[in-house]
């Protein structure tokens, strides 16, 4: 039995929700997964273009297994978030290798693969197979924080742990598809972050929140603290060729796997990045021509980008690296690229 949540919920959705997005077009449990890794941290109308280029480069399974992670990395450069694109790439080999290609379509089975939570392998079954499903992504978790007014921040383990409890009790046994998109699209478009619009909603007589008038008050905060500043040299070598030395990042770390410059300690004056490139790089370059720093930010802190331009006057004692390569301007801006590396190529 539909519950009256899930009732009203699903009235909306037949009148305002999205039912027309790339991934609800052929929605098989892979084109579903490739979407939800996508918005995972990231808006639906920055998704699209990606999914919809992916998808003509990617189109089954099988062909993003067969792709380089290099290739992979390319395609998902802007997008940010750099593990999701790596653990994509790794759980697509894993079904090719393990399943035969047929991506899962047991729950369990597809939490197993590489970067694949509960909410993500709940909403691929429940939106490529209509199975009974609860999700509780970002939208769903506000949505019901503010509804049943559950205090506390959702990384906690009790607060998240109540806040399942409420999903699964809301989930209904029919049209569950349509039910997964809705909630999510109820967080999307009318419970927001900000500035909710509750005069919209349809289950508003229900929800204790906006009984209590302070609906922005759920779900609560992650508890801040400040995050650290660190700064880098990014040296931007440029030789006799008009190319750009680009080296790749180790796998694990940030930026893991993509290509960048190459770096130098903040604590050396400009005029000792010379010696630098000699010792590090086996480079003779010309004198540096710093640029304006600017501030790119992660998730756990702040970094300080230096840029300082050089001209490579001889790159005889380049040291052997598979590592590194020297690109010209546009192949460079095919490869898998940072924002801030992107931004300064561009």
């Amino acid at each position: 039995m539909t519950d009256w949540f899930a009732e009203q919920l699903l009235q909306w959705y037949d009148q305002h929700g999205r039912k027309d997005l790339p991934w609800h077009r052929d929605p098989s449990a892979y084109r579903i997964w490739v979407s939800e890794i996508m918005l995972q941290q990231t808006q639906v109308t920055t998704v699209i273009p990606y999914f919809e280029r992916f998808m003509e480069r990617f189109p089954t399974v099988e062909a993003l297994a067969a792709a380089s992670t290099d290739e992979v990395m390319g395609y998902w450069s802007g997008l940010g978030y750099y593990a999701r694109a790596r653990n994509l790439h790794k759980a697509a080999i894993t079904v090719v290798e393990e399943h035969g290609g047929a991506f899962p379509a047991s729950k369990d089975l597809i939490q197993a693969l590489p970067g694949i939570g509960r909410s993500t392998a709940a909403a691929i079954v429940a939106q490529a197979h209509g199975q009974r499903a609860a999700i509780l992504d970002g939208n769903a978790k506000r949505v019901l924080a503010r509804y049943h007014a559950v205090e506390g921040w959702p990384g906690r383990t009790a607060v998240a742990n109540e806040l399942w409890e409420h999903a699964e009790a809301h989930t209904p046994d029919e049209r569950i598809q349509a039910y997964t998109q809705a909630i999510m699209d109820l967080g999307a478009m009318v419970c927001t972050r900000r500035r909710p619009g509750c005069a919209a909603c349809p289950v508003r007589e229900g929800c204790l929140a906006y009984g209590r008038n302070n609906p922005e008050a759920y779900p609560g905060s992650k508890p801040k603290k400040e995050k650290p500043e660190k700064s880098v040299w990014m040296l931007v070598i440029e030789d006799g060729e008009g190319r750009i030395l680009l080296e790749q990042r180790p796998p694990s770390g940030i930026w893991g796997g993509l290509m960048s410059f190459p770096e130098a300690d903040p604590a050396l004056q400009p005029e000792e990045l010379p010696e630098h490139c000699e010792t590090a790089l086996g480079l003779e370059t010309s004198e540096p021509e710093t640029q304006e720093p600017f501030r790119h930010t992660f998730s756990h802190y702040h970094l300080w980008i230096r840029p300082v331009r050089l001209t490579a006057i001889s790159t005889r004692a380049l040291q052997d690296d598979r590592s590194r390569s020297w690109l010209h301007r546009e192949s460079a801006l095919e490869a898998g690229l940072p924002a801030p590396i992107r931004r300064l190529l561009g």
